[in-house]
């Protein structure tokens, strides 16, 4: 069979499978809608959490980058991980304890303001859309060139699909669908990073094929170095990176993950805080399959992709290339005219994306407006490195097939976990908190369903207009959930002197810094500027670790020039840290 039909084979098979789960296990109450009633086990609970945690930055883009920057992407890989571990063991049991449905609802009530949740609830929602955004792209990203449609139609249908399933069943339905989309996304992720193992190296585990020898007796990485310094990149296994920014992103990913709300929701849907720290357990050894074999597949598609590429003439170019050069993912301008592609270190493009002509150029590629830019003739977004993975290594069509399953499997998990926490974050925190008290559980439950609905259209306008590839996107949102969320809630669980007045300036503060900064470095807004203008020589995706040291300093300071919290809130606080007792879910 072919690829297209292997790929609406598996593509329908999957989806037929979250239907039906999701009508299977459809909310019938606020508590099943919010926390899926608090009864899922911990295995499940771990499945769920780590397909909610693997984006489509993890599966689409995370190699991807680490595959065109070498060692300067393993911050990527330390930092995710990383905050994984700090999240479970720093936070999730604590909050488990605390026993709310959001961490708005944790920093209204702990922070004994609704000033406090409001404010909160304003983050949570700056981080989820941004955070959305990136994994909408993911899916029209592979829509466009598995299923043959537009981009933009490709967001459109996976709008529809999110929301159809987290419509009906609400957490509940989105955990047990996580569970079919781990088994889904983990396997096809896997499946070809075996083969291309076994096929370059003679090894079949990825992990121990990526240190192994090829053909020719050279180590694989040493063959990657030697391709990247003859077609003038830097070492792959070198850095260029400063110590500093590598420490400055590697936290602000790790700050950034342990405040993330779509994540810390999760641990609210187990019976007891025991099962919370044996979740996290089963997430984090769930998790590092798939981030422990990221770098391999990196190797594998970046060696393959010079190899089949680089100085070849695009007549005798392999399929896969012209198959995803009609994406405006991959692109070639013959600027030297001899017809070959000439792969080497520099800009392809004048501007950072493709744009096309419908004209074909004298060898058949597609005509690029804007390719006036240095030597360089190939374009390549890094976020098709893994999608693109099996075509270029020549794998059979049902491989191809099922990383597009896998794929959106990733991407529409975690979709639908933000786009929960996203409705919760109106629903709960906003209307029934403050609004409206005296809302009915019906009624509650009919906001939180038109949230999602309100929420999916903002979502899809931000998968087609994204700001950056995958990944970039996903960094910016840990960054603002490091400034706005990881300050308030580390000093809510460990320092009971802490106060409304310091949390909520401290917020404020965070959360205003990252997105000036964000905005400025990213969007070209207020002046916009290049690296040379980085303050203390921090990109963007680490400018977190910054944001998150002012509002900790700033918290603090104002905490200790203010009046001290009730004293009912500071018995709440030693309450929440003491072992004794925390096999029972906690419901004051």
């Amino acid at each position: 069979m072919s690829v297209q039909t292997w790929t609406w084979l598996l593509v329908g098979i999957t989806f037929a499978l979250y239907f039906g789960i999701a009508i299977w296990a459809r909310a019938g109450s606020t508590k099943e809608f919010y926390v899926a009633g608090g009864g899922v086990s911990p295995l499940a609970n771990g499945m769920a959490t780590a397909a909610d945690w693997m984006s489509a930055a993890s599966f689409i883009s995370m190699a991807g980058i680490i595959s065109f920057a070498g060692y300067d992407g393993s911050v990527y890989l330390m930092g995710w991980t990383g905050g994984y571990v700090l999240l479970a063991l720093l936070l999730a049991p604590y909050l488990r304890k605390f026993g709310k449905f959001t961490v708005p609802d944790f920093i209204g009530d702990r922070y004994y303001s609704n000033t406090a949740r409001t404010v909160a609830v304003i983050c949570a929602l700056i981080v989820s859309f941004t955070y959305v955004a990136g994994q909408m792209r993911g899916v029209g990203i592979v829509f466009s060139q598995f299923l043959q449609v537009d981009i933009t139609l490709g967001v459109i249908i996976g709008m529809t699909v999110v929301l159809a399933f987290a419509l009906l069943g609400g957490m509940k339905g989105i955990t047990y669908t996580q569970v079919a989309q781990y088994c889904v996304l983990i396997f096809a992720f896997m499946v070809p990073a075996f083969f291309i193992s076994l096929q370059m190296t003679g090894n079949i585990i990825p992990q121990i094929g990526m240190g192994g020898k090829v053909e020719g007796g050279a180590f694989l990485l040493d063959k990657l170095d030697s391709l990247h310094t003859e077609l003038g990149f830097h070492e792959y296994t070198s850095g260029t990176k400063s110590t500093w920014d590598v420490f400055a992103i590697t936290l602000a990913l790790m700050a950034g993950t342990a405040g993330l709300p779509h994540v810390i929701v999760r641990f609210f849907t187990v019976p007891k805080v025991k099962d919370a720290r044996k979740s996290a357990g089963y997430a984090l050894f769930l998790i590092a399959i798939l981030y422990t074999t990221a770098p391999a597949v990196a190797v594998f598609s970046r060696t393959n992709l010079i190899e089949t590429v680089s100085n070849q003439r695009y007549d005798e170019i392999p399929v896969w290339f012209k198959n995803w050069e009609n994406t405006g993912l991959i692109a070639w301008s013959d600027k030297n005219g001899d017809g070959k592609i000439q792969y080497v270190a520099g800009n392809a493009l004048s501007s950072s994306k493709p744009e096309f002509t419908d004209a074909r150029g004298e060898h058949g590629e597609r005509i690029v407006a804007n390719s006036s830019g240095e030597v360089n003739e190939l374009y390549v977004d890094r976020d098709i490195m893994v999608l693109a993975n099996p075509e270029i290594a020549n794998l059979p069509n049902w491989v191809i097939g099922l990383v597009a399953a896998g794929g959106l499997a990733a991407a529409l998990s975690t979709a639908a976990g933000l786009l929960l926490v996203i409705s919760t974050s109106v629903s709960h925190d906003l209307i029934k908190k403050q609004l409206r008290p005296d809302i009915s559980d019906k009624n509650e439950l009919r906001a939180a369903r038109i949230s999602i609905f309100v929420a999916i259209l903002i979502a899809g306008y931000f998968g087609i207009n994204p700001p950056g590839f995958v990944a970039a996107v996903v960094a910016l949102a840990f960054g603002l959930a490091a400034a706005s969320f990881f300050p308030a809630i580390i000093l809510g669980i460990f320092d009971k002197r802490m106060n409304k007045e310091g949390a909520i300036a401290g917020m404020i503060v965070g959360i205003t810094l990252m997105m000036y900064y964000m905005m400025r470095f990213k969007l070209d807004m207020f002046g916009g500027g290049t690296s040379e203008d980085w303050w203390f020589g921090t990109s963007p995706e680490g400018f977190g670790t910054i944001a998150m040291c002012v509002n900790f300093v700033i918290s603090v300071v104002i905490s200790r020039l203010s009046p001290a919290p009730p004293q009912e809130v500071q018995d709440m606080v030693e309450s929440i840290r003491i072992p004794s007792g925390a096999g029972e879910a906690q419901d004051h």
